[in-house]
């Protein structure tokens, strides 16, 4: 079994997806990741995490607490050393970024 202090950075990586699974938007019930509003996870060498996201429109109503959350939750994971949230509308968010599994959740397929 790997201890936590020895993961590489792809099963970090594979860590934090799981953690962002456990985010949702308060106005959909799916999570943030099967939405597609997770653009990127970065993992260096030094368990420095960077996430790429955008919201649903620019105007979200959870545009402050949503991004804070996602550092929060992947900071605490106790391999990372710092994580830092970048939030980006290039390309804009639509529904074609939805998980085939976020898209039958809310019934478009």
């Amino acid at each position: 079994m790997i201890e936590e202090g020895q993961l590489n950075t792809k099963e970090l990586g594979e860590k934090i997806v799981k953690v962002i699974k456990t985010i949702y938007d308060p106005e959909i019930p799916v999570d943030i990741y099967e939405l597609g509003l997770i653009y990127d996870v970065f993992v260096n060498e030094d368990n420095e995490v960077k996430i790429l996201m955008t919201l649903t429109t620019p105007n979200c109503p959870v545009a402050e607490s949503l991004p804070l959350e996602v550092e929060e939750k992947v900071k605490s994971i106790s391999i990372v050393k710092d994580a830092e949230v970048e939030i980006t509308f290039d390309p804009p968010w639509n529904h074609d970024l939805m998980s085939e599994e976020a898209k039958l959740a809310l019934g478009m397929l």
